[in-house]
């Protein structure tokens, strides 16, 4: 008995012992994988779907994996099961339809092109014609931005930008030539580029949720067609959508400077932003200490990856890589919990916010703070593990 109980004491010190060892992007992983053992329940679902959020988090743990090879095999397993119930023999994406035109849809490409490289499987390539091909179709406003969805006509949000211009840049970059990849890049910097001009906020430096262009929606100021707030991660994608188009654009091409001369001065005034207490930033960014707002840990997460991203790739100002640091140290201070069953979670993660729709939502300042908040959402756990891994560089 004595000898058993010494066993069993060996083997939970073991564990600590390799959980203490391990990084945290694979700790994220590890314990993502535990809390959701079938891939379709990622995003708080029990249907299979083809959605950003199942592409956001997989490519996350594809990243790791590739850091990781001890954790590659079990990666490897995982991804194929999530691709292997939605992607069948011929190339048809599973729940999804071109007819649909929604951008959300565009972003689990992203991991289906690493899933693709690795694997080389055609009808994974069939399945990334088929997002590029919508591309090429998508409904558009007038200087030529992508509709966020065909059901919210002449509407632009910023998340649309993060759901297609990286894949669409990736793509072009890896499986276009000549003048159809030269448009191709010229397309991507005008996607950043307009909304970019029509939901800017003179006032405050931060860039609105939405803008629409017939300005008809009830969300939509009569006279700018912008929404009536910034909503902390709409501009987290907005972030992420720059550093991450950067990686994928020639050098040479002239809308590098464009997007820097976005991405630079917003940076700046997100870090005068942050609250110095927490390292965090608010739900709702330009309301601040307003009663009922909150620390979300999604735009926090993605604002640290900007800023890391960005600072070690030359884009942004040595001093944000201190600035990414702090506010990671701070997300694993006072927003990453340690569960009794080893695994770790992420908190207060706003689980949705939108623009019109039904029921309708207003954008109001009421709206964004009452949406339900809630732990490990892939929205937030997905760029956690993703600024880790950026930090093991």
């Amino acid at each position: 008995m004595k000898k058993a109980f010494f066993l069993l004491a060996l083997c939970l010190a073991w564990g600590t012992l390799a959980n203490a060892a391990e990084t945290n992007a694979v700790r994220m992983v590890k314990s993502e994988m535990t809390r959701n053992p079938e891939p379709r329940t990622i995003d708080f679902n029990v249907n299979c779907r083809w959605n950003y959020t199942h592409g956001l988090l997989l490519q996350s743990f594809m990243l790791a994996a590739e850091k990781h090879p001890n954790i590659e095999a079990t990666v490897d397993a995982y991804v194929k099961q999530y691709l292997d119930s939605m992607i069948m023999a011929d190339g048809t994406i599973r729940t999804y339809r071109k007819s649909n035109y929604t951008l959300d849809h565009i972003n689990p490409g992203k991991m289906l092109i690493m899933a693709y490289e690795k694997y080389q499987e055609p009808r994974f390539k069939t399945a990334l014609d088929t997002l590029y091909s919508q591309l090429q179709s998508h409904p558009r406003v007038a200087e030529g931005g992508f509709w966020h969805k065909k059901s919210y006509p002449h509407q632009m949000w910023l998340d649309g930008v993060y759901m297609e211009a990286p894949f669409y840049c990736e793509y072009a970059k890896r499986y276009l030539k000549g003048e159809e990849q030269a448009k191709a890049f010229d397309d991507v910097v005008n996607q950043i580029m307009v909304i970019g001009r029509h939901t800017y906020d003179t006032e405050n430096g931060l860039y609105r949720h939405g803008w629409d262009e017939s300005k008809q929606q009830a969300w939509a100021d009569p006279t700018t067609g912008q929404s009536q707030h910034v909503w902390g991660r709409a501009l987290g994608w907005y972030c992420m959508a720059m550093v991450d188009v950067l990686g994928f654009l020639p050098e040479s091409h002239s809308g590098r400077d464009s997007i820097l001369s976005v991405l630079r001065p917003l940076c700046t005034v997100l870090h005068g932003l942050q609250d110095k207490d927490y390292d965090a930033w608010y739900q709702v960014l330009d309301e601040g200490q307003r009663n009922g707002n909150y620390l979300e840990t999604s735009c926090t997460a993605m604002f640290a990856y900007t800023f890391i991203k960005g600072a070690q790739n030359g884009w942004l100002a040595d001093e944000f890589l201190k600035y990414g640091k702090e506010v990671y140290e701070g997300l694993n201070t006072y927003f990453i919990r340690e569960e009794e069953d080893a695994t770790i979670s992420i908190t207060r993660v706003c689980a949705v916010a939108g623009l019109g729709g039904t029921p309708y939502r207003s954008g109001s300042y009421e709206y964004y703070i009452n949406e339900p908040v809630r732990d490990n959402d892939p929205k937030a756990v997905g760029p956690y593990i993703m600024t880790s891994l950026l930090l093991e560089q």
